[in-house]
């Protein structure tokens, strides 16, 4: 396991698809030029859509999905591992899933994730978010091989369930990826603390990547993506502008890490 240097993208995301593959495509590049050999996207990488019904007219089944070829083929034309955070997939005519993609080196996908919570909030803000009016949740987790250890795979809204990352963690997970699209408004309270205890707690990296700015109809969200350490460093970090962030990762520390707080040997199930 030897170590390997990974790349958060922070977008601004819009309404455009096309618009949204070319700036992402571009940040790719910027990042595979920084020497990074893994590369993780945001939520929502391809659409930040406003209404719902913009969202379901632009969404495609997976099959017939424009951005997921262009960005296979970018993965294997840079030879890197790619994080796609994540796509809206349409599984009906009214629902989608907001899956999660990784993409080997030979454009291959290699493992898939549906995220499974789901943000149905009412913000002190005013804000309203009913991602269940178009989006049907996944229902299991999803490890894949690396070839720096394993990857445990979740979306977003996810990151305030700490059952999730401990299954992962369990089914030997040293990386978790968390790409996201958080509010302003709960990035600046929650953000950072969230993606740093689910690091901690589970002996393993977190790779964040995160949208940022005004979105389509004023969403705003947070940016600041993150990678964190087994131990809770903030490795690097974003800031408000779309850009690439650059960390290196050993995993052995990770092993490190659960060798000197070994609690995963000592859960207890209180079920």
């Amino acid at each position: 396991m030897s170590a390997f240097r990974t790349a958060c993208v922070q977008m601004n995301a819009g309404d455009d698809v096309a618009a949204n593959v070319a700036a992402v495509s571009g940040l790719i590049r910027e990042a595979k030029g920084l020497g990074a050999d893994f590369i993780a996207t945001p939520e929502n990488t391809t659409l930040m859509a406003q209404q719902r019904t913009d969202k379901l007219a632009k969404c495609r089944i997976e099959a017939h999905d424009p951005a997921l070829p262009v960005l296979r083929t970018l993965a294997a034309e840079l030879k890197i591992w790619l994080l796609i955070g994540s796509i809206a997939i349409l599984v009906r005519k009214d629902k989608t899933v907001n899956r999660s993609y990784l993409i080997a080196p030979d454009g291959t996908v290699a493992a898939r994730y549906d995220k499974i919570h789901l943000f149905d909030v009412d913000l002190p803000n005013g804000e309203r978010y009913r991602e269940s009016d178009t989006v049907e949740p996944g229902n299991g987790t999803v490890v894949a091989e690396l070839p720096w250890g394993r990857l445990g795979m979740t979306v977003c809204y996810d990151v305030r369930f700490p059952k999730l990352y401990r299954a992962l963690a369990h089914q030997g997970a040293i990386i978790l990826t968390v790409p996201a699209a958080f509010t302003e408004l709960t990035g600046a309270s929650h953000w950072h603390v969230l993606a740093r205890a689910r690091a901690i707690e589970n002996g393993a990296f977190v790779i964040a990547p995160a949208q940022c700015g005004v979105h389509p109809g004023g969403r705003r969200t947070f940016g600041h993506s993150l990678i964190v350490s087994p131990w809770g460093e903030v490795l690097t970090e974003g800031g408000d502008e779309p850009g690439v962030f650059i960390a290196e990762i050993d995993p052995a520390k990770a092993l490190q890490a659960r060798a000197l707080i070994p609690s995963l040997m000592h859960d207890r199930d209180f079920s």
